[in-house]
């Protein structure tokens, strides 16, 4: 299986701020996996600290 996960970053954000947010999806994504099946057709929609839609996880048969 193949895991993906797509987030999209504001360019027109600092660079510093950037990686703080992308830390902080990274986290809250990591920190939630046990609520999910790791398994073919999984997935879920990523969302930033102002809580909009930014990307999305998912598993796929490799």
């Amino acid at each position: 299986m193949k895991f993906v996960l797509e987030v999209t970053v504001d360019d027109a954000v600092e660079a510093q701020d950037r990686a703080r947010e992308l830390e902080r999806i990274l986290r809250y994504w990591g920190g939630n996996l046990r609520h999910y099946a790791v398994e073919p057709g999984a997935g879920s929609a990523v969302y930033d600290s102002a809580y909009q839609e930014v990307g999305a996880w998912r598993v796929v048969a490799s």
